[in-house]
């Protein structure tokens, strides 16, 4: 699918790195290359920056300006030809705020190098401006054939650390409208951080009980863009816990029935919802999620787990991830927890936070979590056996969630990090851990910002193409159900 957004990402220690060689304050412009990697989602291409490339001495002159020799190009072109798989990124200051156009002697600096970039690297310059209150600009330089090179604006640059910073083109994707709808939520933290928040493109992986309820809190909350993932179809068991779904719904596919919820409880103005009726582990779900500003991991399988901690640290997306653990003794209910901890550069990671095991994400690909066979000859209060939930549960944890979201996005009163939260119903208590750090090797940290470059995740999913042969037997046998329009959109993303 050729993509139709373009956008940056770099971690916060780059970014922080970058503005102090750039952002010098004695009024004059300066310049710097980098080399970054390529992540490409469904609809949207992204840069993820990484190495940045210091000039040296007699590399470039500040003049008021600045410019590059071609010495420095060419010893930037060289690193670039011995890391395959990265492109080249050029940035440079400019003396004023807030999202930068760009001079005459900008496009003619950029076009001037676009060319040679494409060729070394087969992939395109991405030039980015950064302004004196540190709001990055960028843009990308694609082959429009006849020789030349186009220059594509960037929808945003994100910064992703402890806090997640989002700079916007307004012109590609506008502020929201006020309204008086969210006017206590703008009150709490602010226009400026609700017109961040509100523009963001959340993922929701797993529509159960807990995705349900977060779909419904940012509907309320004013956000405008959703990304919904989930193969499953509303069964029966699921009536107690699953917002908006009714006798009905049975049978209809989970995003179907939050897409409808989402668009019945907006508040803003305008809604964009994607329902993407896949497994994330699958392409057309894993790419769907690279769309993404920041997913929220509704999910109790290990392998979903494992493919977006991936994504948080190769690709820049934080992931907000939590789950519930309810335990038996003898048949009786003995207690229940329940943990959240959002993952991106600088924090501990799903893996290292001991929230799956590779073990058995290796089974699951094996498709023995859904061989009853298995199951039976696993001990009663076997880890993958654990699965019971209830609806005061997911709301709960669905709220500390959002509440995960609000501070990475807007840092109001001073809190961006909440670390990794517990609630233990026995004895009614919330337990913070904010200095979990991963281990010394860990191959998550170690990917950071390295996007497609060695390898993807996506493939069969045993259960999801279970889960669509009995939603096409469903339709088989009532072709004029719900479930035979989502099939539908089933065979389009297909064809993607």
């Amino acid at each position: 699918m050729r993509n139709v957004e373009r956008s940056v990402a770099l971690t916060d220690s780059v970014n922080r790195a970058l503005r102090e060689h750039l952002l010098k304050g004695d009024g004059e412009e300066d310049l710097l290359f980098a080399l970054w990697t390529p992540s490409s989602g469904a609809f949207r291409f992204t840069s993820l920056i990484h190495t940045p490339i210091p000039p040296l001495a007699g590399d470039r002159q500040r003049h008021g300006n600045a410019s590059f020799n071609t010495q420095y190009f060419e010893r930037v072109c060289k690193l670039a030809a011995s890391q395959p798989g990265c492109g080249i990124a050029f940035m440079h200051s400019h003396l004023g705020p807030g999202w930068q156009g760009m001079s005459d002697d900008d496009l003619r600096a950029e076009l001037k190098i676009a060319g040679a970039t494409a060729g070394l690297t087969d992939l395109p310059l991405v030039g980015l401006t950064v302004g004196t209150d540190a709001t990055w600009s960028a843009r990308m330089w694609p082959y429009a054939g006849n020789k030349e090179y186009r220059r594509e604006w960037c929808t945003s640059v994100r910064s992703v650390g402890t806090q997640l910073r989002v700079n916007f083109m307004d012109a590609m994707r506008t502020q929201p409208v006020f309204r008086e709808l969210f006017k206590r939520t703008v009150t709490v933290w602010g226009e400026r951080n609700h017109a961040t928040m509100a523009r963001l493109r959340i993922g929701i992986v797993g529509l159960g009980s807990v995705g349900s309820l977060v779909a419904e809190m940012l509907a309320r909350m004013g956000l405008t863009s959703f990304v919904l993932i989930d193969f499953d179809e509303v069964q029966a068991h699921n009536l107690d816990r699953l917002i908006g779904a009714t006798q009905a719904d049975i049978g209809v596919l989970k995003v179907a029935v939050a897409e409808r919820q989402i668009s019945q409880s907006a508040t803003a103005d305008r809604v964009e919802v994607r329902a993407v009726p896949y497994s994330v582990a699958e392409e057309s779900g894993y790419r769907a999620a690279l769309d993404c500003d920041v997913i929220f991991s509704c999910v109790d399988r290990p392998r979903a787990r494992s493919i977006l901690n991936h994504l948080a640290y190769a690709h820049l997306i934080p992931v907000i991830d939590g789950g519930i653990d309810v335990r038996f003794k003898r048949g009786e209910f003995s207690g229940v927890d329940w943990q959240l901890q959002t993952v991106a550069p600088g924090r501990a990671c799903l893996e290292c936070l001991g929230t799956f095991l590779p073990s058995d994400v290796a089974t699951e690909i094996e498709g023995k979590l859904d061989d009853p066979s298995y199951l039976r000859g696993l001990p009663a209060d076997h880890r993958l056996k654990r699965n019971e939930n209830v609806f005061p549960f997911s709301a709960n944890l669905a709220s500390l969630e959002v509440l995960h979201l609000v501070a990475l996005v807007t840092g109001v009163g001073g809190m961006t990090d909440f670390g990794v939260q517990r609630y233990r119903y026995l004895p009614g208590t919330i337990e913070t851990d904010v200095e979990r750090t991963c281990r010394t090797g860990c191959e998550y940290v170690e990917l950071t910002a390295q996007g497609d470059r060695y390898f993807q995740l996506f493939g069969r999913d045993l259960s999801a193409e279970a889960a669509r042969d009995r939603q096409q037997s469903q339709a088989d046998s009532n072709s004029m159900g719900g479930i035979s329009r989502w099939l539908n959109r089933l065979r389009f993303w297909r064809t993607k």
